[in-house]
Formats: C-alpha cells, structure tokens, sequence
C-alpha cells in the first residue's frame, strides 16, 4: 500500500461522534438564542445527527445528556437511532443544575447531596446497559469560590469515594471517561482541575477510568499536545471533547481559533497510536448564532482536515532531523505538512466512500433546513437543561 494510500485507509476509519445538546438551543450567560426548526426530543436530535453522519460519512454516533434527553425506553431509542443509521454513544451525566448542587455535587459536605449525585451517576451506567453505550463521561462543577469556604483535601476525599462506588457498578467493556476543567463555575478551588487530578484519580480507580480532554478547558498557553502525548504515554487518554476557545471554555466551532493547535493535538495522537477505536474523538459545542446542522458538518470536516494534516508528516524525515539536531528541518517537515492543502485529497476519499465530496454543499441541496423549519412547528424546543 502506497503512503497516500494508507492515508486514505485511515481517514475512512475515522469517527466523530456528535454531541446530542448541539443541536438543541444554546446561547451566552445572558441569553438563549432559539433557531426555527430545532429538534423538540431527543430522536429529533437522532434525525438531525443522522443527517450529519449521512454527508460526512465518519460521525456515526450520538452522545446524550442526561436529564437532557431522558426517555421512558432507551432501548427503544437505541433503535431508533440504529434505524436511522448512527448510534448511541456516550452518556454524559449532569450534577450541575439542581439547586441542591448549589455546594458541589459529589464533593458536596452535605452526605445525603452526595447520595442524590451518586445515585445519578448509576442511573447513567443503567441506562448504558441499555443503550449498549460503552463510556459514561464526567464532569463536575464541583468547586469553591471563597478560602475556608470547604476543606479541600476533604473534597477530594468524598471525590475519590464517589468514584470508586460509580466505576464498581461498571460493567464489561464499558468505561468512565472523567473530565477536567480549570475554572467556572468554582473560581477558588476547582475539585477537578487539571488533567493531572483527573490522571490521579483514575490512576487508582483502575484500566477502566481514563481522562478526557475538552481542549477548550486550558488556560491560555497551555500547551494541550503534551498534555495528550502524556496521557497517550500513560495508557490514560481515554478521548476528547473537541472545541475552540478564545478566551475561556467558549464552545466555538473545533478548529476556528487555533486550527495549528488541532494539526499539533492530532499529530500527537498518531504519533502515541491513539488514532483508534480506543481514543474517543467527540464534538463538545454550543453553536449559538450559527446554524446548527451546517455548523457541525463544517467541525467534523475540520477535524478530518486536521487529522489529514497530522497524517501526512513524514515521521522518518522528521526522526532524522530530530537525531541529527537540525531545529530548522524538523519544524519544516511539521510544517510541510500542515501547509499541505488536504481538501483536493478528501473530496477523493468521500467520493471513495459513495459521498458527496463536498459535505456542506449536499446538506444545503438536500431541503433538510427547510423541511425541518416547516415540520417542527409547536412543543417545546430542546436547549440548555431540556
């Protein structure tokens, strides 16, 4: 198999799976922005994420959110879904919008919150039973705002115990995915901070509990590829929310703001042989004035590119440079290649793939917009916290 061919083979191995909250309204801290024809349930959602996977072709599965997109039967909706050609993926909990979470959830002092949050997080493994879903995701609000407002090595201690009792109900092959973030809503301590907190906690859980990256969740500068380099080095990544910020965890379009961040975060993860089914490539997004279904579309071909890109660095010359100390030719051979213009060379991979070359063209040709505008008329549309 030729070099480029191998590519290719790669790039239609690739999936992304796509967040059920994106396509549901979102907005700012100060506004909700609603769309016409947003989906009003969680298998609208599953109609609309179809749509994407259909002229994508490599985003076959679907996270939910649960209470978000709770369902009397989710064996039922599993079907649903596999009816329409994608799966379900992930379950994503939510400890964050109850009032008594007001004190943290599974960190909370407060022994019977913990309870209430703990037992949320095994009504999610149950309903992965359901779903066939392997990976349960976690992220926790969890935090204090004041010095001396909790205890904090306390906080960790109830953290690790609520860990421990949620990866125990874990059944075979699935996994708890635990995710960090540096700030907001807690602006003192954050509970779980950092990836080297969550690397510690599920270093003890066990093989079962890996770390996710939301590559919005970093302070300025942080350099992301390490951090996936080491985790991958670990044994320990367990997948990513992919996103764009500019300042904070802004939800933007993957790739809008530092698209050579992304080339750098997917180089790293060909090079650690995490370009696999083991490596969990999830769109974690808000789009709050953009189109929903367009603007998803445009974020998986943006990480296609990307991962086109990172695919394309020739690894011997770059290992030859980097033996022979030649600064300059080794960042041109990483150069080379994220100068490289991939489009021409994925419009012949879905063309390969009986898809449309040009994803966002088809979808704009193909009335869904229209149809779903004109359909979901009346109910109640999804968005934050339905």
């Amino acid at each position: 198999m030729t070099e480029l061919a191998a590519v290719k083979a790669a790039l239609k191995t690739q999936a992304v799976e796509t967040p059920s909250w994106a396509y549901g309204n979102s907005g700012t801290r100060f506004k909700v922005f609603a769309q016409s024809g947003v989906p009003r349930t969680p298998r609208e959602k599953l109609d609309d994420a179809a749509q994407v996977h259909a002229f994508t072709g490599v985003a076959p599965t679907v996270a939910l959110h649960i209470p978000w997109d709770k369902a009397d039967d989710y064996g039922a909706l599993a079907k649903y879904a596999e009816e329409r050609g994608v799966k379900l993926g992930a379950i994503n909990s939510n400890t964050f919008q109850d009032d008594d979470y007001k004190l943290g959830s599974i960190c909370h002092p407060d022994a019977a919150v913990r309870r209430k949050a703990v037992d949320h997080l095994l009504e999610c493994v149950d309903i992965m039973d359901a779903t066939g879903s392997r990976d349960l995701k976690l992220w926790f609000a969890d935090g204090t705002n004041y010095p001396g407002q909790d205890d904090i090595r306390a906080r960790q201690d109830r953290l690790a115990e609520g860990l421990c009792e949620v990866y125990e109900r874990l059944g075979d092959g699935q996994r708890m995915l635990l995710e960090y973030k540096f700030f907001e809503p807690a602006f003192y301590t954050t509970d779980v901070p950092d990836w080297g907190t969550a690397y510690a906690h599920c270093l003890k859980l066990g093989e079962k509990a890996q770390v996710v990256v939301d590559t919005g969740h970093h302070a300025p500068g942080t350099n992301i590829e390490f951090i996936v380099a080491t985790l991958l080095r670990e044994g320990k990544l367990g997948g990513f929310d992919f996103n764009s910020r500019f300042y904070a965890d802004d939800d933007l379009m993957v790739g809008a703001a530092d698209p050579f961040q992304l080339f750098r975060i997917m180089y790293e993860v060909v090079r650690g042989g995490g370009f696999s089914p083991e490596v969990a490539f999830m769109l974690d997004q808000c789009h709050n004035i953009e189109a929903k279904i367009p603007a998803i579309i445009r974020s998986v071909m943006n990480v296609q590119e990307a991962t086109a890109k990172a695919l394309l660095v020739d690894r011997e010359a770059l290992a030859a440079a980097q033996a022979a100390g030649d600064v300059l030719g080794a960042n041109a051979v990483v150069m080379d290649a994220y100068n490289t213009d991939v489009r021409p060379l994925l419009r012949e991979v879905r063309e390969e793939m009986g898809l449309d070359p040009d994803p966002m063209g088809a979808y704009a040709r193909s009335g869904w917009a229209e149809r779903i505008v004109a359909e979901r008329v009346g109910g109640q549309q999804a968005g934050w916290g339905a």
